[in-house]
This record gives structure tokens, sequence and C-alpha cells, in this order.
């Protein structure tokens, strides 16, 4: 992999950090970006050449992949990683926050994948998107999220035909439950928010009692990047890869749920 250049965003803490350091181990000459450069310190440990790119951020997306093509020469492959979560439900979430969970889950997915489709063409190359489980199942107070990562799929599964004519391999990662930074950095106040919830209230501190136990069981970053990279260099191309056993068996029980009665039981227990 020595002359293989990635680009990968999200990368301060987390999935994307771990896949930072995992690129660096195989050889990628990796380009590590986040949106702050205030916590760039982990990313530098890895030995990654780290910049900054905001994905919500057209002129950001824009100089860091033109700056990238002019240091290397070339762009082999792409990361999305960078994502936030949005807990509450539809009749209190402020819109804002629901429409910031598109423009950073879905929108910067969509734009940095544009901006570097004309690289990756030239180089045969790859297009890796973390998803979620939570891209193949809707789950509770999830509303927002769900909806983005289910956005970023059907994208990705539609684009992957087209791709694929020029060259281009695309790939979506599932992680279940994961042991990172990604829900403390929510900022979510469990308190407050069960307060502020009213008639949801119960339904809330079920959801939230359960997801403690699930996260109490999670896989780590390091599992889920040792799956990005066999999807960088799987050959024939996989387009859809889940990180554990769970995921496999959560996503399944969606995908082959036809009328919805699977996947309704299941969450359904979650909010009781």
């Amino acid at each position: 992999m020595a002359d293989k250049v990635v680009l990968i965003t999200g990368t301060s803490t987390g999935i994307g950090l771990a896949v930072a350091a995992a690129a660096v181990r195989a050889g990628y000459k990796t380009v590590a970006t986040l949106r702050n450069p205030g916590k760039a310190g982990p990313a530098r440990g890895t030995g990654a050449d780290v910049r900054q790119l905001d994905v919500t951020d057209s002129a950001s997306i824009a100089d860091c992949l033109a700056g990238v093509v002019a240091d290397y020469g070339r762009l082999d492959a792409v990361v999305n990683n960078a994502g936030i979560s949005v807990l509450g439900t539809v009749e209190h979430l402020p819109m804002d926050d629901i429409r910031r969970s598109m423009e950073v889950n879905f929108f910067g997915v969509v734009e940095v994948t544009k901006a570097a489709m004309p690289h990756l063409r030239a180089s045969k190359g790859r297009v890796v998107t973390v998803t979620s489980v939570g891209g193949a199942v809707g789950q509770p107070f999830n509303e927002a999220y769900c909806a983005a990562k289910f956005a970023v799929e059907g994208f990705m599964q539609s684009l992957e035909p087209v791709a694929a004519t020029v060259g281009v391999g695309v790939s979506v990662i599932e992680p279940g439950a994961v042991t990172t930074e990604f829900v403390n950095n929510a900022r979510v106040d469990i308190p407050a928010a069960i307060d502020a919830a009213g008639p949801y209230a119960p339904a809330l501190q079920a959801y939230i009692n359960r997801t403690r136990g699930a996260y109490s069981t999670a896989q780590t970053a390091d599992q889920v990047a040792e799956v990005v990279m066999q999807a960088l260099i799987a050959y024939p191309v996989v387009f859809r890869w889940q990180t554990s056993d769970f995921a496999r068996s959560f996503v399944a029980d969606s995908l082959s749920d036809l009328d919805g009665s699977i996947v309704a039981g299941l969450t359904s227990r979650w909010v009781r």
C-alpha cells in the first residue's frame, strides 16, 4: 500500500482515529482529517498527515481535497466517518437539530464523495462509508440520526453500480454499539432530557436503560477499523459490511422484514 493515499474524515476520536492508525500500519499514505484542529493531537500520534476538513463547509472540502491531490498526486480511497448523534423524538427535537443531523451525517458524506470521485476514477479507488446498524434499522428516539443514515445507505447503494462502471468500489460499514466518544460527544443531559420528555418520559427512560446495557458489551473502535480495512482491499468489492455477529443479526432482521413487523416487535420492547 506504499503508494496508496487514503483520506479519512472525523479522526479526532473513536472509529476515525482507529482507522487512521490502522491505515498507517498497513502502509497507506494516510490523510486524517477533522473539523477542529485543536483536537488533532491523537491523530498526529498515529503518524498520519493531519488536515482540517469540515464536512459541512464546501470550501473546506474543496481546499482539503485539492491540497491532498496537489501534494500526493493521487487519491485512492475515502473513508467517510465524520458524524454526530442526535437523541430525541420529533415532537420535541428542534428542527435545527434535525437539519444538523442531515447536514453532517448525510450531506457531508455526499459532498466529500462528490469532490473525491474524479480522483477516485483516475485511481480506480474506493469509497468506504461508516454508517450504522441505524442505517438499516429505525430505532426509538433516533429519528433524526437514523433518517440520515438510511439516506446515506440509499445514496451509496444507488451509487455503487454506477461507480463500478468507472472502476470505483463503494462499500458501507454497519457497526452496532461501539465504545467510543461518539455518544459522549452528543452532549445530552439525560436527566434533563427525561424531565423535558413529558408523556414520552417513561419510554425515553426505558430506551436509555436498554442502551446503557448495549454499550456495556460494545465493540471497540479498533475492531470496527479492522472491518474498514478489509473493505478497502476486498476483491471483488463487497457493498455491505457488518462489524459483529450482533450487527449481522440485527441488519438481517430488517432486510428480511417485508411487512415491518419484525423490527416493530423488536424495537417496541426497548421503550417499555
